[in-house]
């Protein structure tokens, strides 16, 4: 339930705190004093639209907070606290328990907790998906022991068929996997790849490039070996032959220069023989080129080097492994399968026939409320469509959806395209009161859904909304006198002008005061004679109640 409502700033409101409580809340006051601003409020922190013109005059920013006690929500001590700011920019910051939410998660939280109803908002109710589990806590504990095992077999079923799909379940898709796996081997197969073999070719080809500047630069230097070199080194040796014989180190030097005469003639015929290894030949220069370019084509599909496109291959291998024996398991996850389509469709059809006979009973007696909320030529029925045998859901093989005709002869329709919103009021009501014991929704708002009745159908309508309020918090903007006397806690909301500027004031009345308020609306005056009409509706409520 909501233990207090905070707004600041929206249209006249400039600050206003309202503690509520259990049971059945009244609003009612002045004409254009704010009770339809206090429901706006209630829109915006549920994650309703809003335009920046509701912002009080002269400030920057509107805000709405509000305090709730929900045991049935796993908050910590049961509370929780959901404020919305809007600033004149445009800018949202919303919250919950002051975790920063988006406007979305927002309303996706504040609609399991608040249920707004006015003339044109029934939003709960119009949201087809939310029919079916309206049926089906109605149905009660056999349902939902249905329900518990058909969900266990639902998961079950989801997860086969996710591995049947992971594991080429799919006979084509399998061949076509294969077919493809199949030429990426034969195409790293065929090409003979070798470790270290792009490195050789690399050098290969700078090799071979360079052919005619090795073969100038080696006839160079043979040409000064054998030419010069050789000829000046003999000279040089003959010369210190001559004069060994004066001094030791000259025999020495003539020696060394020997060995020199020696090592540079084998240098000599070494060169000869590299001009042999140094012959261009076009054709392998294409090859070498063709076989870069294949392993290139390789590393791009496969890996950033060879030993990474054999590595590939043989991962490649195993896949095709796995695939080709595959077929046991994937007959073993088919048969799964079979077995729990069966069962779940064993479980769907008995979900049908609890629906199916409950839904009955359900329509009588909204159908019932109808006539007491003076609509007796109004017909309410739940349309069960049993859908095809594979379309399984979460919910079964059910469509549900809440239908009806308001007057006799026409057709049942979805209730969205009711056109009256007092008729669309007083059949949410209808089935709210039915519903109200396996409703969850904690909070329920009725904004002025008793305009444009009268009589018999408004006490009916505020009996019903007393009676929805011993499942539920509710409150109500009513301008009704028999409405307002049936109230648990009766608040009056009032403007006044302060500084030029007005103010929405909210007060909680005393016995005292909510009898002069009901004398107000039922008279327009307050007087002994309405004050003695508003007691004896008031005691008339108090004996309805009880």
């Amino acid at each position: 339930m909501i233990n207090t409502l905070h707004i600041k700033n929206i249209g006249i409101i400039d600050d206003v705190t309202i503690n509520l409580n259990e049971g059945f809340n009244v609003l009612t006051g002045e004409t254009g004093a704010g009770k339809t601003l206090i429901i706006e409020s209630f829109q915006i922190l549920s994650g309703g639209r809003f335009s920046k013109e509701m912002i009080r005059n002269g400030e920057k920013n509107s805000f709405v907070e509000a305090s709730f006690y929900l045991p049935d929500f796993n908050f910590e001590d049961d509370m929780v606290v959901v404020s919305r700011e809007i600033n004149i920019n445009g800018k949202n910051i919303c919250k919950i328990n002051g975790r920063l939410v988006t406007v979305s998660e927002l309303k996706n939280f504040m609609n399991n907790i608040i249920d707004i109803h006015g003339q044109n908002e029934n939003q709960s109710l119009l949201d087809i998906s939310t029919h079916i589990s309206l049926i089906d806590d109605y149905s009660g504990i056999k349902m939902k022991e249905i329900k518990e095992k058909y969900k266990d077999l639902y998961e079950e079923y989801q997860k086969i068929k996710i591995e049947l799909n992971n594991n080429y379940g799919d006979d084509r898709e399998k061949q076509r996997k294969l077919d493809l796996l199949n030429y990426q081997i034969n195409e790293i197969e065929d090409a003979k790849l070798k470790e270290g073999e792009e490195d050789d070719l690399d050098s290969r080809r700078k090799f071979m490039m360079a052919s005619e500047k090795i073969n100038n630069n080696l006839q160079e230097a043979e040409s000064q070996i054998n030419n010069t070199i050789i000829d000046s080194i003999n000279v040089a040796i003959k010369a210190l032959g001559k004069i060994g014989e004066y001094n030791e180190e000259y025999s020495k030097a003539e020696q060394r220069l020997k060995d020199a005469y020696y090592e540079i003639q084998e240098v000599g015929r070494d060169i000869e023989e590299y001009f042999g290894e140094v012959n261009y030949d076009e054709k392998e220069q294409y090859e070498i080129e063709e076989r870069l370019d294949l392993i290139n084509s390789l590393k791009r599909k496969y890996g950033n080097n060879i030993s990474e496109i054999l590595k590939y291959k043989e991962e490649v291998k195993k896949e095709v492994f796995e695939i080709q024996n595959l077929d046991s398991y994937i007959l073993d996850l088919k048969n799964k399968l079979n077995k729990t389509e069966k069962s779940m469709l064993d479980l769907s059809k008995q979900m049908h026939d609890i629906r199916t006979e409950f839904s009955k009973e359900l329509s009588e007696k909204i159908n019932k409320e109808l006539k007491d909320l003076e609509m007796k030529n109004s017909n309410f029925k739940v349309q069960i469509d049993l859908l095809d045998d594979n379309k399984f859901n979460a919910n079964g093989l059910d469509k549900v959806e809440f239908l009806i005709s308001t007057n006799i002869g026409e057709e049942a329709k979805p209730l969205i395209k009711i056109a009256s919103g007092g008729e669309m009021s007083r059949i949410m009501l209808a089935i709210k009161n039915v519903l109200a014991e396996v409703d969850k929704i904690p909070v329920i708002i009725f904004d002025e859904i008793d305009t444009g009745i009268s009589g018999m159908a408004a006490n009916s309508t505020g009996e019903k909304m007393k009676q929805i309020s011993k499942n539920h918090q509710v409150l109500c903007v009513t301008h009704l006198a028999s409405i307002a006397a049936k109230g648990d806690y009766n608040y009056y909301v009032s403007k006044e002008v302060i500084n030029e500027k007005t103010k929405t004031k909210v007060k909680l009345l005393n016995e005292e005061e909510v009898l002069k308020e009901i004398a107000r609306i039922s008279s327009g005056t307050i007087s002994d004679i309405s004050i003695n009409h508003a007691k004896e509706l008031r005691k008339m409520s108090l004996k309805e109640i009880a």
